[in-house]
């Protein structure tokens, strides 16, 4: 009677609410999970525990409890805990695993909850860096969303322009009927003149420039963060100069149109931040200038090298002095002084390659130098030098190793590993096309995205040829499968070498009761009772 009551009790408690965590977004069900582990039903009677709703309905009733005070459940609060550390602790580039993981990163509860633990943590870096996670995330959501908008105005604008093309065939169609037959062989003539050797009309298609394009929404509304960030209203002791300044890398030259947009349309904060940057800019020319002296005048090429290293550490290699460099050259070349053209293309190029050591990740420093090469061949090379696995000679300093050394026993050896491993390269391919994919040049090169695109086929290439070709899960899978198993012969060999020693294995041997499990004989039949 006890027992029925119980479970009647049980069964007619609410729902908890629960949740999964398997890679797709946040899902609250109304499916009940028990807070303790269940024993036997005899175990459970017999104890002395009688709080019944200790399990099932106590965990429905903090549930409750939780959604009525306008909180989030303990089972819900455990998974968004789960899915932070997922995120922090995560090897990878995070805004990659934001995209892989959007569905739960863009969860506005779980949004919320990210804002309210970072604004009332009492641990300052934590709340740093809490804030620094939720800021990426809604500008990865924003990039995302400006990314579809701009797919979405570029395809309606190629239907415009499908149906413009018809319409306009469409009117030439009807003007060719009522031509007369003379009418007819002028135009055809006119054609004829117009077609080149092979008979096909070139149509020349004027290229526009990157400065006359226009500005689309999406661009616009990309920068309006870092507008907020360089507009005023300014803080205590700052001012146009120091903001400029401050937030110079950002001022790049898809930004300089947007102000300048601005500027025309009568905002004259903006024309103080151009007038701003022209003064920093040319402060920046006249320092790059400084430095350009200061290497010349060390006469010898070696030498030259020298201070550029120099400079690079002292962080003084900037844009404006690859840029000097740049017009150096190209002025001797024009002018046929070759060897120092020769020269400063030599200077510029070892001054990148300084710089380029400064640069977070050496995934970053291999892209860097791949979209400077113009020469498949030369990028094939790069590749293979920096996927091919190298042994690594010093021992890495790990607490195991280090405890090894104490012991007097040799540290363990490391995989030989490439310089770059392809799956980190990889990522860095998809943070780069995320965040610059849009950027374009003048030069017949494309976008960004397009390069990158290539890139990446060509290290698919290199890498497949020395690592093999890749495998999908599934094979991934039955090769895990087949390497955790034995075969039959392999068994059989163990039990001839066994029994040449002098041994048996222990599956053979019959008097080995140590293995035999408890409440088993050796029969393998359960013993049930004395």
């Amino acid at each position: 009677m006890k027992l029925s009551l119980a479970l009647s009790i049980l069964l007619a408690a609410p729902a908890a609410q629960a949740f999964s965590t398997n890679g797709g977004a946040f899902v609250r069900s109304t499916r009940a999970v028990a807070a303790r582990p269940l024993f036997g039903i005899m175990d459970e009677v017999n104890s002395d525990a009688f709080d019944l709703l200790s399990s099932v309905a106590k965990s429905a009733g903090d549930t409750q409890k939780a959604q009525q005070e306008g909180g989030i459940s303990p089972q819900l609060e455990a998974a968004y805990e789960q899915f932070l550390g997922e995120l922090v602790f995560s090897a990878n580039d995070p805004r990659m695993d934001i995209i892989n993981n959007i569905d739960r990163c863009g969860d506005q509860e779980w949004l919320d909850w990210l804002q309210s633990k970072g604004e009332n943590s009492k641990d300052p870096e934590e709340r740093i860096a809490l804030k620094d996670l939720y800021e990426m995330i809604t500008d990865v959501q924003k990039k995302m969303e400006l990314s579809r908008m701009a797919e979405e105005r570029a395809a309606k604008e190629a239907e415009e322009a499908e149906a413009a093309r018809l319409a306009a065939a469409e009117a030439d169609a009807d003007a060719g009927r009522k031509l007369s037959g003379a009418d007819i062989l002028k135009k055809a003539g006119a054609i004829d003149a117009a077609a080149g050797f092979d008979g096909v009309v070139q149509e020349e298609k004027e290229k526009v420039n990157f400065y006359e394009s226009e500005l689309t929404p999406e661009i616009r509304l990309s920068y309006e963060d870092t507008l907020k960030k360089v507009l005023p209203p300014y803080a205590a002791g700052e001012s146009t100069a120091s903001v400029v300044f401050n937030y110079y890398d950002q001022f790049d030259a898809q930004f300089v149109k947007v102000l300048t947009e601005r500027a025309a349309n009568g905002d004259d904060d903006s024309s103080a931040l151009l007038e701003a940057l022209a003064v920093e800019q040319q402060n920046r020319l006249t320092a790059a200038t400084e430095s350009l002296k200061s290497v010349l005048a060390q006469g010898e090429p070696g030498r030259m090298m020298g201070a550029v290293v120099k400079l690079a550490r002292e962080g003084k290699v900037d844009e404006a002095f690859l840029l000097l460099l740049e017009a150096n050259a190209t002025q001797a070349r024009d002018a046929g002084a070759h060897g120092p053209a020769e020269l400063m293309d030599q200077l510029r190029k070892r001054a990148i390659e300084e710089k380029d050591k400064q640069a977070s990740s050496k995934e970053i420093v291999l892209i860097r130098k791949l979209l400077r090469e113009d020469s498949a061949a030369e990028r094939e090379k790069i590749l293979e030098d920096a996927f091919t696995p190298r042994e690594q000679f010093l021992v890495a300093g790990t607490p195991e190793n280090a405890q090894r050394a104490l012991d007097g026993e040799v540290p363990e050896e490391q995989k030989p590993m490439p310089d770059v491993p392809p799956p980190d390269f990889v990522n860095a391919c998809k943070a780069v096309m995320l965040n610059f994919g849009n950027l374009e040049t003048d030069d017949e090169r494309g976008d960004l995205a397009t390069r990158i695109k290539t890139i990446a086929s060509e290290a698919e290439v290199v890498a497949t040829r020395i690592f093999g070709k890749g495998m999908t899960l599934r094979e991934q899978q039955d090769r895990a499968w087949k390497e955790q198993t034995t075969s039959i012969f392999d068994l059989e060999t163990m039990e001839i070498n066994a029994e040449r020693m002098g041994e048996s294995a222990p599956w053979t041997n019959p008097d080995a009761d140590d293995d035999i499990i408890p409440g088993f004989d050796a029969s393998g039949k359960m013993k049930i009772g004395g």
